[in-house]
C-alpha cells in the first residue's frame, strides 16, 4: 500500500522523450554513466508509482544525421547512422534501469535481433501491461524523420496519454532562448498551432502536427531537478503544456 505522502500520477501511460545530449553530462560527447544512472533513477521513481513508461532517446551525443549531411555525407546514410546511435543510448539506459531492478525492453525499428526486439505493436503493448519500460530505438526506421517524430508516433501507437519532453537547462517553453535573453518569458500553456506559428523550439513540426492531430498533450520540463519527472507527473513543479485550442 502506498502511504499518504505518495503523489497520485495524472497519467497511467506516458512517453518520455529525452535527447542524446542529456546523457553526456558535462562531457562534449558520448555517455556519462553517472548521468545515465541519475536519469534511470528518475524513471524508476515514476515506474514505482505504477505508471507505464515508454521512452525515446535521441542520438545526438554520438552522431546526428543532419550534421553529418551538412558535412557532405549522403543524407540517408547519415540518418541511419543517427538511428544506430539511438540504439546504443537505449542499451545504456536499459542497463542502468535493470541495475535498479526495473525490467526493460529495447525495441528497435531497425532489425538487430541480437541486441533488441523488432517493433511489433501488440507485443510492445503487452510489455507495458506487464509493467516493463519500453525504450523505442532506431527512430521510425526511416531517414528524414527525427526521434521527436518517432516519440510522437510511438506514443500514439501505444495509446500514451501524454508526451513528456525532458530538457536540459530549461524548465519549459520560452518565447526566446532564456540562456541568451534575461527577459525571456515562459509559457504555462501554449497551443500546438502557436508552437508552429511562432516556431517555438519544442519538437520538430512533423511531431507537433502528429500530436495535434491526435490531441496528445506535450509537457516540457527540466531533467536537471532531482525528482522532477515524478513531480511534474503528479502536477507539481514548473513545466509548459502544449495542448489543443
Amino acid at each position: 500500500m502506498a502511504d499518504s505522502d505518495t503523489p497520485t500520477p495524472k497519467y497511467k501511460r506516458v512517453m518520455l522523450k529525452i535527447s542524446g545530449e542529456a546523457l553526456m553530462g558535462d562531457q562534449g560527447f558520448g555517455l556519462h554513466p553517472p548521468t545515465v544512472e541519475r536519469i534511470a533513477q528518475e524513471v524508476k521513481s515514476v515506474h514505482d508509482l505504477g505508471v507505464e513508461i515508454c521512452m525515446v532517446i535521441g542520438g545526438g551525443n554520438v552522431f546526428r544525421g543532419l550534421q553529418g549531411s551538412a558535412q557532405g555525407m549522403e543524407r540517408t546514410t547519415a540518418d541511419y547512422m543517427g538511428m544506430l546511435a539511438t540504439v546504443m543510448n537505449a542499451l545504456a539506459m536499459q542497463s542502468a534501469l535493470e541495475g535498479l531492478g526495473v525490467f526493460t525492453r529495447v525495441i528497435s525499428a531497425i532489425t538487430m535481433n541480437e541486441v533488441a526486439e523488432p517493433y511489433i505493436r501488440r507485443r510492445a503493448v503487452r510489455h507495458l501491461e506487464k509493467k516493463r519500460v519500453c525504450i523505442f530505438a532506431g527512430g521510425t526506421g526511416n531517414p528524414y524523420f527525427t526521434t521527436d517524430t518517432a516519440a510522437a508516433l510511438r506514443a500514439n501507437e501505444m495509446a500514451c496519454e501524454a508526451i513528456f519532453m525532458g530538457k536540459n537547462g530549461v524548465d519549459g517553453i520560452y518565447d526566446k532562448d532564456p540562456k541568451q535573453h534575461a527577459d525571456a518569458k515562459r509559457y504555462d500553456k501554449v497551443t500546438y498551432d502557436e508552437v508552429l506559428q511562432k516556431n517555438l523550439k519544442v519538437m520538430d513540426a512533423s511531431a507537433i502536427a502528429l500530436a495535434r492531430d491526435n490531441n496528445l498533450p506535450i509537457i516540457v520540463f527540466s531533467l536537471d531537478e532531482p525528482g522532477g519527472f515524478r513531480g511534474i507527473l503528479s502536477g507539481q513543479g514548473t513545466s509548459t503544456t502544449v495542448h489543443g485550442s
